[in-house]
């Protein structure tokens, strides 16, 4: 078998059946299997896979084991000569695993492979690409502050769309050779659900081998679904990083104190912060769709100003809020993420209706939850 895609789910159903019916398409005529580790959601999750979806394999844990020891759990079973793993709130377009299988081979000394990664509006998502954070670059970024002399968290010096040998990928999409996931014992345990990215890249290179940022191939990360962007966030994520620093490099007991120091002020300042955003007010819907009686069942839903169209460009949008709704039954879902980084703008929002679904899906910020409106 040539590949396994794994994903590690937890209370995301619908955005989980949508990164499958992607998933479905990206693998039609790849020798593969998919691999799904359920962390004990308490959602419809596993009811959906059971009947959407009865050819994934499901690893139902009683337990939340955390984010690295259900990848683990994946790649323990898997049977194919990579492993792709993969976010739940993600979406791939047709190709992806083609290209990425295409490139392994012919780049030299390739430990991980990651594509670039765009949010829900269309964003460019510029932890699809990073250094090895030491802890000053940490601390800035903490803060939210840059300094010209302390190499910068993100790898800045390689542009969006380029090929580029990279310290660090992100965990929402890592695709390697399984046999290099084993060679370095794979994600560490110890790290619930934050760093462990960083961690395994970080080993990978210790191995003499390179990450490879495949900026030409995108795809949708969400983003906010995986985890909530609040205070607890903010602790759990740089005690991660502070763990990450105590394995690799040596610590001075002042460093230490001062990231702990830095961890208590801004976990206090996001936890007086209202994560709870305020939706724009969407003056007109766009359908991109040949369906007219989807059409009559979303406008009868949303009642509001809706308008059915084959095509949009960027001079159509002017300066009203506008939410484009993309039928991916009309719509493919490599068109759909091409789109969304054409037709990006402030005002402009994005929903998807997968394909032959009663419900619309998006999100329009990276650091809360996303919106799934039936019909």
């Amino acid at each position: 078998m040539k590949l396994s895609i794994i994903i590690v789910s937890y209370n995301v159903r619908y955005f989980l059946e949508q990164c499958l019916l992607s998933v479905y398409e990206a693998i039609e005529s790849i020798d593969s299997e998919i691999i799904v580790v359920d962390n004990c959601s308490h959602d419809d999750s596993l009811h959906m896979l059971q009947n959407q979806f009865p050819k994934v394999t499901v690893i139902k844990n009683k337990i939340n084991v955390g984010f690295a020891k259900a990848n683990n759990q994946g790649v323990f079973i898997a049977r194919g000569e990579y492993v792709c793993l993969l976010n739940p709130d993600t979406v791939i377009g047709a190709n992806i695993f083609k290209d990425l299988l295409g490139k392994i081979v012919k780049l030299p000394h390739a430990g991980l492979l990651g594509p670039r990664l765009i949010n829900g509006r269309g964003d460019f998502l510029h932890e699809s690409k990073r250094n090895i954070p030491s802890p000053l670059s940490s601390l800035t970024r903490l803060f939210g502050i840059r300094v010209e002399q302390i190499k910068s968290y993100y790898a800045d010096h390689i542009s969006g769309k380029a090929i580029g040998d990279v310290d660090v990928l992100v965990g929402a999409f890592l695709f390697v050779k399984k046999e290099i996931y084993k060679l370095v014992e794979g994600f560490d345990e110890d790290y619930f659900m934050y760093a462990e990215d960083i961690d395994l890249s970080y080993k990978i290179k210790k191995k003499g081998l390179q990450n490879y940022y495949i900026g030409n191939v995108c795809a949708i990360h969400y983003k906010g679904e995986s985890t909530d962007r609040n205070a607890t966030y903010v602790r759990r994520f740089y005690t991660a990083m502070r763990f990450f620093y105590k394995k690799h490099f040596k610590s001075t007991r002042f460093l230490d104190f001062l990231i702990s120091i830095a961890i208590h002020i801004v976990s206090r300042i996001q936890s007086f912060k209202n994560f709870e955003k305020e939706k724009r007010k969407i003056t007109l819907y766009c359908l991109l769709s040949n369906d007219n009686d989807l059409y009559d069942l979303i406008k009868k839903t949303l009642g509001k100003n809706l308008e059915l169209r084959s095509s949009i460009g960027k001079e159509d949008l002017g300066d009203q809020n506008i939410e484009i709704i993309f039928d991916n039954s009309f719509i493919s879902f490599d068109e759909i993420i091409n789109q969304m980084q054409k037709l990006r703008k402030r005002n402009v929002t994005f929903r998807i209706r997968p394909k032959n679904r009663n419900y619309i899906i998006g999100s329009d910020f990276s650091d809360g939850k996303g919106e799934v409106l039936s019909f």
